[in-house]
């Protein structure tokens, strides 16, 4: 009978990604993933073949990874809209380093798109559809609502991992708040913006 595979290829994606988020993109190597998983490099280049195959794999894990912290768990479409937001806050502050490989270029292969591409992603469109009829506003109002948010949010946070700007997770928190309320204001919205607001809360 054939010998089990040890080291599979889930493992070594695994072992791949906690180098990346430790300590970032350019440690990753065959070499330091061997390290990590205390084995020889054999079974790493058998399963990838080499190492612009394993960059491709751990793109898609790395991302996967990233969407799955971002998921929100509410069923509240507002509190769902929020803990996206606060989700990617979380995500640059507490793995920087994986922020910085999946959503600022140091993956070449991640997917890019224009700015209708925030609008197109499966869950957001979702999510899309559900806010605009509990706002009482239209559908364009809703997509322009969730497209400057991600814009606005992701510029804060770009700022803070490349040391732009020194601030803590709470006080960004609290500036993307203050924009949200001022988009809602913005969409004429007949709810009471304030006691929409004061439910939101950061915990994802």
């Amino acid at each position: 009978m054939p010998r089990s595979v040890q080291i599979t290829k889930e493992k070594i994606l695994t072992a791949a990604l906690d180098v990346l988020i430790r300590e970032g993109y350019s440690a990753v190597s065959i070499k330091s993933i061997a390290r990590e998983l205390n084995c020889s490099t054999q079974p790493i280049a058998w399963q990838f073949g080499n190492m612009d195959n394993m960059r491709e794999a751990l793109t898609k894990e790395a991302a996967a990874y990233a969407n799955k912290k971002m998921m929100p768990t509410s069923m509240d479409c507002i509190e769902a809209f929020w803990q996206i937001g606060y989700g990617y806050i979380n995500l640059a502050f507490d793995t920087p380093n994986l922020f910085r490989f999946v959503y600022m270029g140091e993956s070449k292969n991640y997917c890019r798109g224009g700015f209708n591409s925030v609008l197109t992603d499966k869950g957001n469109a979702v999510l899309i559809d559900k806010l605009y009829p509990y706002l009482n506003i239209s559908k364009e109002q809703a997509e322009m609502l969730f497209q400057r948010m991600i814009v606005y949010t992701h510029g804060m946070v770009s700022l803070v991992v490349a040391g732009v700007l020194n601030c803590t997770k709470e006080q960004v928190y609290s500036i993307v708040k203050d924009f949200g309320s001022d988009l809602l204001s913005l969409t004429g919205t007949a709810l009471d913006i304030g006691a929409v607001m004061s439910n939101i809360t950061e915990e994802v």
